[in-house]
């Protein structure tokens, strides 16, 4: 049987989280905005890329319902 853990009380739980979030790397806002825009880019090509294979397979579909 599993041992129980004991429970961490409300003011030891809020200093490990201040200790936790003093650990964070945070990004520089250069960082950021080199993030944004290559999210951003990635974005249009990816819907571009699955707008072409929606189209693809579309007309492929349309094309055997003509033949039913």
């Amino acid at each position: 049987m599993a041992e129980k853990s004991k429970k961490t009380s409300p003011a030891e739980f809020i200093r490990q989280v201040q200790t936790e979030t003093s650990k964070v790397v945070w990004p520089t806002r250069q960082e950021t905005i080199t993030t944004a825009i290559f999210v951003g880019i990635m974005m249009v090509i990816l819907s571009l890329f699955f707008l072409g294979i929606d189209t693809v397979f579309g007309s492929i579909v349309s094309w055997l319902l003509t033949l039913a």
